[in-house]
Parts: C-alpha cells; structure tokens; sequence
C-alpha cells in the first residue's frame, strides 16, 4: 500500500507523538534525572558517530572554495541573528516572548549537515564543498552559538553563567566526543559507513530523548498553559518569514557575487538551514530546564518547514538542469549526425 502523500515522514510523526506523550506522562523526580543521564549519553554518542563518519578527504575536497564558505557562514551566523533581532518589532506581537526566544535561539544555530548535503545532490550542486561548509558550521557553531546567544538572547533566560562556561560545557558534551569519532574513524569508519541504519537511529533517536525531556520539564512547569493556540500559528508565520528571507537574500547574493549555478544551489541550501540536531542539545546545555520546551518548539517547526520548502526546490533544480543536459546531448548527437551524413555525400 503506497504512503499517502499528504502523510509527514516517519520522524516527523516521532517528534508530534514525544511531544503529544511528554504532554499527557511527563517525567519528573528521580526519573526525570535517570532520564537526564540517559539523554546526555546519547547525545554523546552521536556526536561521537558523526565524528567517525565525517570524511576527511571530502572536507579537503571542499575546503579551497573559501568565498563560498565565507558566505555560507556570513549567511548562519550574521545574517539570521540580524533578521531576528531586525524582525522582532514586527514579528514578535504574533507569538509569547517566550516562542520568540527560541526564534531568535534558531538564528544563532550552525546550519544541518545531512539534509544539506543531500538537497545539494538532488538539486545537482557542489556536493564537496557543500560537505565541507556544512561540517565546518557545525564545528563553528560549538563555539560561536553561545556566543551569540548572550548577545542575542536576554541573559536572564540562559541557565549557564558566562558564555564561556557555555562554551566549556559543549565542548565536553559535545566537541569531544566528536574529535574522539574523528581519532577512531580509521578503525570504526568502515563499520560506520557500512551501517549507515545505526547512525540515524541514533541522531533521530537521540533528539527524540532530548524532545520528550525538555517537553516534560516544560509541561511540568506549565507550557500550554503559557502557550495560547494563536501563538503557535503565529509561531508559522514567524518561521515562513524568516524561511523565506533566508533563502530570498541566499539566492539574490550568491547570483550577484557570480557564483556558477553549482555553488550557488550550495550557498542556498548550506546558508539558510538550521540543524535541529544540534540546536536541541544545545539548547539543553545552554538555557535552564523549564525553558528549554518553548526554546526548541520554534526549531522544530523550523526544522519542518524547511525540510519541506527545500525539498521541492532541491527536485524542482535538479529536474531542470537534468533536462537542460539531455536537450544538450541530443542536441550534439543531431549536429554529429548532420556531420556524418555531410561528410557522406562529399564522399559519394
């Protein structure tokens, strides 16, 4: 029986369940704090899993193409702190103040990488460099996230001190058992890349652990009861815009600093995403629990809409430049056939 279209993927059906279940049997006490281990422990491991499946070679493949990624990163972490903070007069009237945190928490968070990749390929684009800047706003974005976050967001609402202590508490959950990956790639990178099942398990498994935490943590403090029905479309509206900006001002810029369509369709995809697999353990180190529900509710629709939005233009590209190269090539084979049948009749 063929999957109704209308129908949202697996996970995205596993996010709206964690959230519907963290709603009706949230955690709390000793079990919420079990849980708290078992969480970091995940997030850990697939830190550590994504280090042992990054490749080397195409990070150096990609890593000349420095203008692209200069405007890719100009793109995450410029661009979308400005639009946040420049949109919030507008904007903000249409969700609670506390919606609008984690709006303005997503705009300081580095872009995805597997889904950036993958529209890059669809859509026929610069995959190297496209794997290269990706994994470098990742790499980036552990440092430059919390940085952004005391600047951007109030201060009041982050739970841990300085953003240097912020910094410190990522790099041990997770940079480390990143380059931990990245050491033992030789050994483990065949295995990884062989079971490739694992590794999405365990993201998608690890940002559900995190989701129904930080929900039941919230719900426990009274989330819905803050969080007016109106507020969540507004929540819609407020991510379309911001959605659509990003990819408007992506497209118009790369066309205009004379990037061949391959880097632009990179620029496009890398500069206006944001990972929901490293916004939701962030935002479990960097605010305090009770805050953490109404910080990654934005990033989830976020993460959603733009799943959507980019996968109907990664298609959308990819079907036309693959329409384009076969016009050409029949078009050659038409000129080669007049050629030989030219040189026939000198011939004769």
């Amino acid at each position: 029986m063929a999957r109704p279209k209308f129908l949202p993927d697996n996970f995205t059906l596993c996010l709206v369940g964690t959230v519907i279940l963290a709603s009706l049997l949230p955690v709390h006490g000793q079990a919420a704090t079990a849980f708290n281990w078992l969480t970091n422990i995940a997030v850990g491991l697939l830190f550590f899993l994504h280090g042992a499946k990054l490749s080397r070679e195409a990070i150096v493949a990609g890593a000349t193409h420095w203008r692209l990624h200069l405007v890719v990163l100009a793109s995450t972490f410029i661009l979308f702190p400005v639009l946040g903070l420049a949109l919030k007069p507008v904007l903000s009237p249409l969700v609670t103040p506390a919606l609008y945190m984690g709006v303005l928490f997503l705009c300081t968070l580095p872009s995805t990488v597997q889904s950036s990749i993958a529209f890059t390929s669809i859509a026929r684009g610069n995959v190297p460099a496209a794997v290269c800047s990706a994994s470098a706003s990742s790499l980036i974005g552990i440092f430059v996230t919390p940085a952004l976050v005391s600047l951007v967001v109030t201060s009041q609402t982050a739970g841990g001190g300085s953003a240097w202590h912020t910094v410190w508490n990522i790099v041990l959950q997770l940079l480390v058992p990143f380059v931990a990956g990245q050491l033992l790639r030789p050994v483990i990178g065949g295995w990884i890349e062989r079971n490739r099942g694992v590794l999405k398990f365990v993201d998608q498994g690890s940002i559900l652990f995190v989701v129904y935490g930080a929900f039941s943590e919230a719900i426990n403090e009274g989330l819905w009861h803050h969080t007016p029905l109106a507020a969540l479309g507004g929540l819609l509206i407020v991510n379309a815009v911001l959605l659509a900006l990003a990819l408007g001002i992506t497209i118009f810029t790369s066309r205009k600093l004379g990037f061949s369509r391959a880097d632009q369709i990179t620029i496009i995809f890398c500069g206006s995403k944001k990972s929901l697999a490293a916004g939701v353990p962030m935002a479990k180190v960097i605010f305090a629990s009770n805050a953490v529900g109404a910080v990654v509710l934005p990033l989830m629709l976020f993460h959603q809409i733009q799943l959507m939005v980019c996968a109907a233009l990664a298609q959308r590209w990819g079907a036309r430049d693959m329409s384009a190269e076969r016009a050409a090539d029949a078009g050659d084979e038409s000129l080669n056939g007049g050629e030989r049948g030219a040189a026939a009749a000198g011939r004769r």
